[in-house]
């Protein structure tokens, strides 16, 4: 673990914070941090949802530190990229529902860490670019394949190729983010949201959320409902199956188990 990313628990609630001010940037350090962080709570059976937010009121996340880039050193970017691909990936693949609190500038690798989580909510003062372009890099922690499938091509080419950045507002217009509140919000919002998916099936929604992302791969329709059916009938080998029906029929909340 690293000073450079915190771990609060609230519940069945994970609030990670990138915590390294000013601008909250990436590092050798924090991007395994993270990596690790999120294969500890894939661990953890009483976690549900995770919250990933920035500390601070200012920035989410700058991204990578350019002056890592300066002197042009292939090793250094390769094992930079490297770090980045394997600590979104992790943050993508959590097996619960992920929620980035946008609570500030998310730039480059910092928009990246936001578009690797489920859902996103902004602040009203937050703004959020992929610029890499503008300085003779490219988005290599999954923007370029990210970033089109939430916002469509047309605008994922306006942020990458023509750089524009985009205000929590216009975000919201085309569907960067699901939702904007006023600063300072954006973390209740947040766990608001994580508390809602703590009320359904952690079995479920670990299913359910690989369905989802499976919708992105090249497979035929058919391959997906008939994953549907199949990952159905798994969940009848789980505890919270059980659970989830009688404590309906019981009119009672169910108790997870996450098993």
């Amino acid at each position: 673990m690293s000073d450079l990313i915190q771990l609060e628990k609230r519940g069945h609630i994970a609030i990670l914070t990138i915590n390294n001010p000013p601008a909250n940037t990436w590092t050798a350090e924090s991007l395994p941090a993270l990596a690790e962080t999120i294969r500890a709570l894939n661990e953890d059976a009483d976690i549900f949802a995770l919250v990933v937010t920035g500390q601070g009121e200012k920035f989410f996340s700058a991204g990578a530190d350019l002056k890592t880039f300066a002197d042009g050193d292939k090793a250094r970017a390769n094992e930079m990229a490297q770090l980045f691909g394997e600590a979104f990936s992790a943050l993508t693949a959590f097996r619960g529902v992920s929620i980035a609190a946008v609570n500030g500038y998310a730039m480059g690798g910092g928009l990246e860490c936001a578009l690797a989580c489920d859902i996103r909510v902004a602040e009203e003062h937050a703004q959020m670019a992929l610029p890499e372009a503008s300085v003779g890099l490219l988005p290599c922690a999954g923007g370029t394949q990210n970033l089109p499938w939430v916002v469509g091509e047309g605008w994922a080419k306006r942020m990458i190729l023509c750089g524009e950045r985009v205000s929590a507002d216009k975000a919201l217009q085309i569907g960067l983010v699901e939702e904007v509140v006023a600063s300072g919000q954006g973390l209740e919002k947040a766990l608001e949201l994580a508390e809602m998916a703590c009320k359904q099936s952690p079995s479920s929604i670990a299913r359910c959320k690989s369905l989802v992302m499976s919708a992105r791969d090249s497979r035929s329709h058919s391959d997906g409902w008939r994953m549907e059916r199949e990952l159905f009938v798994e969940l009848f080998s789980t505890e919270d199956q059980k659970e989830g029906v009688n404590a309906f029929l019981d009119k009672r909340k169910p108790e997870w188990k996450n098993r």
